[in-house]
């Protein structure tokens, strides 16, 4: 159903509390607008379940509605982790009633999300790293920039948008520090090795400055019109660095922020550091890294260890 009609089959009660949460989430949060759309989108699509089985006030509405509603989706063919974000979406609302003081229980305590198996990230090797960042031409403005581009997402972890994100006064040479503003607006401080500082110099000495056009601002990171590079820009870019390495066309810019978790700890670094590194606020989202390192290191003794092997 589309979000205008399925706006319009949700109750006045309904939909006031589910606008009243949406403030909360965009003034006082400070979440990004395309956050809050999904938000509201899988509330109303929540809220009109509720409006067509007779429910018109928050208050009235009980797990048995978030149930039949996760089943109505199941029975569509909702794949499991778009079910599972709706659920989440609905769970934060639920959990936002009650501090609202708009009821006492949480409705959604006790329901039950999909069962699914959480894909590993991609593994790479840091070989294979090292051939996709050095691969750039460095004799052109464009090379420069994206072998820095690519030094500073392997080497600081960052993602794509906050890579492209970044504008001049985000770098402390001095310090190693880049300050990046991440999901729901917050700024956090992620160190920089020298390996990345170095050809970042090297970009913001030939490289930005071939770049810059007459309306050109602050941003780092600058496409052939003198704006802010793109996403799209840089995932191309990424797949170019991946096939001059001679790795497969699956290689996109993500695995680069799974290489930096992934090869920290196996370095030895705690999961709080590279959690805080990441961004994540819950560390169970850094603990799937912990998985793939356990994933790494069974495949590896399996090859290796002579009782690895089934006789």
């Amino acid at each position: 159903m589309p979000r205008n009609a399925r706006a319009a089959a949700v109750p006045p009660d309904l939909r006031e509390g589910i606008d009243a949460f949406l403030g909360h989430l965009s003034l006082e949060r400070g979440l990004a607008k395309l956050t809050v759309a999904a938000y509201e989108g899988d509330l109303l699509a929540f809220a009109a379940h509720c409006g067509r089985a007779g429910f018109t006030r928050w208050p009235d509405v009980g797990l048995a509605q978030v149930d039949a509603w996760v089943r109505t989706l199941d029975r569509r063919g909702q794949a499991p982790a778009s079910l599972a974000r709706r659920l989440s979406a609905v769970r934060s609302f639920a959990r936002h009633l009650v501090r609202a003081g708009l009821r006492r229980d949480d409705f959604t305590e006790l329901a039950r999300g999909p069962k699914f198996q959480r894909r590993l990230p991609g593994l790479i090797s840091p070989a294979e790293v090292a051939r996709i960042v050095t691969s750039p031409d460095a004799a052109t403005p464009q090379g420069l920039r994206d072998r820095a581009m690519l030094e500073l997402m392997y080497g600081s972890g960052l993602r794509v948008s906050e890579l492209c994100g970044l504008d001049l006064q985000a770098i402390d040479e001095e310090s190693g520090i880049v300050r990046v503003r991440g999901k729901g607006a917050k700024d956090r401080l992620v160190p920089v090795g020298e390996t990345s500082l170095t050809v970042l110099r090297a970009y913001l000495a030939a490289g930005r400055p071939a770049l810059v056009r007459p309306k050109t601002g602050s941003a780092l990171f600058l496409s052939a019109r003198g704006v802010a590079i793109s996403r799209k820009t840089f995932w191309l870019a990424v797949k170019q660095a991946a096939a001059r390495a001679g790795l497969p066309p699956s290689v996109k810019p993500h695995l680069l922020r799974h290489a930096f978790a992934t090869h920290l700890l196996a370095g030895g670094a705690d999961l709080r550091s590279i959690q805080e590194m990441l961004g994540h606020a819950d560390i169970a989202t850094t603990q799937i890294y912990a998985s793939v390192e356990r994933s790494a290191l069974a495949d590896a003794h399996r090859r290796h260890h002579p009782r690895g092997r089934k006789a």
